[in-house]
């Protein structure tokens, strides 16, 4: 695939947007790090202090965040039961995943209860986060330019969509091979369902062991939150797989703001504990439990769709047919929003928010920002889908007006 040339539309602002993404993402990080230890905890507020060199720059973090990264690769390789097919690519090929994450979730919490039982201090943790945020942004700008070194010499049927705009900046930071690969480990597939999220279960498993060891027992609100996250999962079809390039913004995201910013609310918990009475729980957790339903019952229902349109589940489903011959859901869940998986997505966001209560905003910060990454994820799906589908994507739009929330967005 050719470069896209000047007169392409480029995303997040072009080379100029891309770059200050690159300074602004890190340092939102560590803003809501050091916010989040503060007595006010005020989302707007500048940090209480800026943090020294020494801070930062740990050896020993440097150490654990590679054996980490190490641990995480050795179960990546184990042998898997059962592999999986991607979507078919542009030389008509699909890669094939090994879906073992559940194996490596599963043999991660055996090697940390091991290592608690022998003394390890688990709750020491929570005071290298700091650090440990340093070395993992630092290793994600050395991978990124590897990547984009290994994506020079890739063939262009490799290439992204979206990634090759011939301006380096950009596609740095976009990511210029949609799947880079050494043999068959894929380091897209890796970073984006592995290091991560599994250290975003470690990291709040930390701190509820640190505020147990502090006020004697984890409060009511630190379970929820532990409990709600640790049931959410990522599923193999999403954008970041089939459509985005991997390059600083996947890398960053996967390997840093996942494990960092997503285990907010139990870092606000840990240092502004939050009284949560039984009855207000049990709404949340219901809360909770309907947006993890219509997340996962509109993803089945979509990926069933895909696999077998003849299923008794959804063959009495209405669609729209499309020039490219395949079919486009217009009822069950797919006919109550253009996104019923995003819904799902929100409502659960609410719910891990709510157990920290309503005094501070910081708690709350995942859930604003994860609107607003779904508003833009949804506005590129929209156009992905329109050059795709044509006007049947048209009549699809007009049947389905609202994109997220029925009856708003």
């Amino acid at each position: 695939m050719a470069p896209q040339g000047p007169r392409a539309s480029l995303e997040f602002g072009g080379p100029l947007g891309a770059a200050a993404l690159m300074l602004l993402l890190p340092a939102t990080m560590f803003h809501l790090l050091l916010v989040v230890r503060s007595g006010p905890a005020c989302l707007l507020d500048l940090p209480p202090y800026l943090p020294r060199p020494e801070a930062l720059w740990s050896p020993r973090a440097l150490l654990l965040w590679l054996a980490w990264l190490g641990l995480q690769v050795a179960f990546y390789l184990l042998p898997a039961r059962k592999m999986a097919e991607g979507q078919e690519l542009k030389d008509k090929s699909r890669l094939r995943y090994p879906i073992n994450g559940f194996q490596a979730l599963v043999l991660t919490a055996l090697l940390v209860g091991l290592g608690v039982l022998a003394g390890l201090p688990l709750g020491a943790l929570t005071e290298m986060l700091l650090p440990l945020a340093f070395v993992a942004t630092l290793t994600v700008f050395i991978f990124s330019l590897l990547l984009y070194l290994k994506a020079l010499i890739a063939p262009a049927s490799a290439l992204a969509p979206g990634g090759n705009s011939g301006n380096p900046i950009y596609d740095f930071f976009l990511g210029r091979e949609l799947n880079p690969r050494i043999c068959s480990f894929d380091f897209k597939y890796f970073c984006e369902l592995r290091p991560g999220l599994i250290g975003w279960v470690l990291i709040n498993l930390a701190l509820l062991v640190q505020e147990a060891e502090l006020r004697g027992s984890p409060s009511l609100a630190m379970w929820l939150v532990n409990g709600f996250q640790l049931l959410y999962e990522a599923v193999l079809t999403t954008m970041d797989i089939t459509h985005d390039g991997f390059g600083f913004m996947l890398a960053f995201g996967d390997l840093a703001w996942v494990p960092f910013t997503y285990s907010l609310q139990a870092q606000f918990l840990l240092y502004h504990p939050q009284p949560l009475e039984l009855p207000t729980a049990s709404v949340i957790c219901l809360m909770n439990a309907v947006g993890f339903y219509v997340f996962r019952a509109a993803n089945s229902q979509k990926n069933t769709f895909r696999k077998n349109p003849s299923d008794p589940s959804v063959a009495d489903l209405e669609t729209i047919p499309t020039a490219t011959g395949r079919q486009l859901l217009v009822s069950g869940w797919w006919g109550l929003v253009r996104h019923p998986n995003y819904l799902g997505d929100l409502i659960m966001a609410l719910a891990w928010s709510l157990p920290c209560g309503v005094s501070h905003l910081l708690p709350y910060f995942y859930l604003l920002y994860f609107t607003a990454l779904l508003v833009h994820r949804e506005a590129r799906d929209e156009q992905q889908c329109l050059q795709k589908y044509g006007l049947a994507w048209h009549e699809y739009c007009r049947r389905v007006p609202y994109r997220i929330v029925p009856y708003i967005y």
